[in-house]
């Protein structure tokens, strides 16, 4: 088992926070200011979580520098308070940042039909794992 230091458990709480202040500036109608504290909560988050150099590294492969592009792009126009055009932008490099997770994140949720709410919608359906 993973032991999770203090500092984990900090960026744990500050990117919690930072997904409730993106949640909620997205329905204030994209208020300019809570997407930027969002967004610069969630980042520091995930750099306290994962460590700074891996998040670095993460970010600045070569592979998937198009898609950090976007993304702080979009951070940086959402901070010029440009809120609906920065999150737009934001959404687009977080797909490419991510689109090698999301094949298995929906095989881990289609593999999580013994949880009861998720079999009522998955049972009919034919698996595709």
């Amino acid at each position: 088992m993973l032991a999770i230091t203090e500092l984990q458990k900090i960026g744990i709480g500050v990117m919690g926070f930072g997904l409730f202040f993106l949640l909620f500036g997205v329905l204030l109608y994209f208020d300019s200011v809570l997407l930027a504290f969002g967004n610069v909560l969630f980042l520091t988050g995930l750099a306290l979580i994962i460590g700074f150099r891996r998040t670095a590294h993460f970010f600045f492969q070569r592979q998937k520098f198009r898609g950090s592009f976007f993304f702080l792009g979009g951070v940086t126009l959402v901070l010029c308070r440009w809120a609906i055009i920065g999150m737009l932008v934001e959404s687009y490099g977080f797909v490419l940042l991510f689109r090698s997770f999301f094949p298995m994140a929906l095989g881990f949720l289609l593999s999580a039909v013994n949880i009861p709410f998720l079999s009522a919608y998955f049972s009919s359906s034919p698996s595709m794992v």
